[in-house]
């Protein structure tokens, strides 16, 4: 929102896309219907129309924020903390984890479908996610050249290119086969050519 809100409006704001994401969990994003939002977050139409005068489109723009946002705050703080290879095998295990329970479905994919995806500001929060996530791993790859365990001449930003390619295409295959194999795979093979770039 443009206005600067109060800690009550913040507050009031993060319930009702807080209230929506569940919504949106439980009926799936076509049957999300914002009288059902306001009587789960105890808000009125005037409230709601307040902190989202865009109306439900709006609204879903703001939960799928929130779903980008959760997918790297479930990541936290191991993603952050990339300083040697057990902290990278702990962070790898966590994300195979978070995405075996998650399964089959995807709350941020069913907000951004095809249609979501031509809007600007729905590629806005994809772009934001992504770019986000491949920046801290980038940073802990850095790290690791730091202290000798990844080798200088391994360009940090392709690599974290590819380790995000790898896991957006194990959670692709996940979607349609309900495996989380190829993304272990995919992470497992990064993993070991960056340790073999390590300085002998």
């Amino acid at each position: 929102m443009a206005q600067a809100l109060t800690p009550k409006g913040t507050a009031t704001r993060s319930r009702i896309v807080a209230g929506a994401a569940a919504e949106l969990r439980e009926r799936g994003v076509d049957e999300v219907r914002l009288e059902d939002v306001m009587a789960r977050t105890g808000t009125s139409k005037g409230q709601l129309f307040h902190y989202f005068p865009g109306g439900k489109e709006e609204l879903l723009l703001a939960v799928a924020q929130h779903e980008a946002d959760q997918v790297l705050v479930d990541q936290q703080p191991l993603l952050g903390e990339l300083t040697s290879w057990p902290a990278w095998q702990a962070w790898r295990d966590r994300l195979i984890a978070r995405y075996r329970e998650q399964g089959q479905h995807c709350p941020l994919g069913a907000l951004l479908g095809p249609t979501g995806r031509r809007t600007p500001a729905a590629r806005s929060v994809v772009t934001g996610l992504l770019g986000r996530w491949e920046n801290a791993i980038a940073d802990g790859v850095r790290h690791m050249q730091s202290t000798g365990d990844i080798a200088p001449e391994v360009d940090a930003g392709r690599a974290a290119a590819a380790i995000l390619a790898g896991i957006q295409g194990g959670v692709l295959l996940l979607l349609h086969t309900g495996r989380t194999d190829h993304l272990a795979a995919a992470l497992d093979l990064a993993l070991d050519a960056l340790r073999g770039g390590a300085r002998p």
